[in-house]
């Protein structure tokens, strides 16, 4: 049986406040359990994720997920790791930190990047693999408070973070830990259920995924009308889709 972390009693939704000690306290325990292969299942705003770090975590959550490895797992971040991590021109970065701090959206970011880059040196290359495609990497950001502060710690540890929705393959995204497939949840070690979603939804849709090179949508997701207008009013871009 996974080991469960829970905030509180009253906890009940991803964005209610967590004490900084046990905001930490948490993500520190969620990575030691990544760092020794193992695979946990986190909540986020935009939904529950089931996330690894090593090669066997990895095929553990394409296992359980059934998911094909035509899809690659996404790469947490923030601002500072796409900043050193993703090439991309000084313009297209100031678009980034402009949509993470100035209208705090969640959305995920898909850009060439630099694999030779220190914070990758210890990634086993079946998870960089199978993390990347065609020269990309999709980075989730701005996807809650855990997101946040896991990130921040695997920056310090060395040690990024890979995962997908916490679903069995197209059966939409969940948003509480109880909704989450049994096939996923018994492929986990630890489970931080922090209630209901922030951006749960009818639609069973995640973050929205944009492709940098051309800002064309790769798939619609949470707060996608509101990163719409924000493209359109700051850039004067915009986000097409066909989906």
């Amino acid at each position: 049986m996974p080991k469960i972390l829970k905030p509180s009693a009253n906890h009940a939704n991803t964005h209610d406040a967590v004490t900084t000690e046990k905001l930490k306290a948490d993500a520190t325990e969620i990575l030691n359990v990544l760092s020794n292969g193992g695979v946990a299942v986190i909540g986020l705003d935009v939904a529950y994720a089931v996330i690894g770090s090593k090669e066997n975590a990895i095929k553990r959550i394409f296992q359980a997920k059934n998911r094909s490895y035509e899809k690659p797992s996404g790469f947490f971040s923030n601002w500072k790791i796409s900043n050193e991590i993703h090439v991309l021109p000084n313009e297209k970065r100031g678009m980034i930190q402009e949509i993470i701090e100035r209208e705090k959206l969640p959305f995920s970011v898909v850009a060439p990047f630099n694999p030779s880059h220190p914070f990758f040196k210890n990634v086993d290359p079946f998870v960089l693999q199978n993390s990347t495609k065609s020269g990309t990497i999709d980075m989730l950001l701005n996807a809650g408070v855990l997101h946040d502060e896991l990130v921040n710690q695997s920056w310090e540890m060395g040690m990024p973070v890979f995962g997908s929705s916490a679903n069995t393959s197209l059966m939409g995204s969940k948003y509480r830990a109880d909704d989450i497939e049994a096939e996923v949840l018994n492929a986990v070690d630890l489970i931080a259920d922090y209630g209901l979603s922030k951006y749960h939804n009818t639609l069973g849709r995640s973050s929205t995924i944009i492709d940098f090179s051309d800002f064309s949508v790769i798939r619609v997701g949470v707060m996608f009308e509101e990163l719409k207008k924000a493209f359109k009013d700051r850039f004067n871009i915009t986000l097409h889709s066909t989906i």
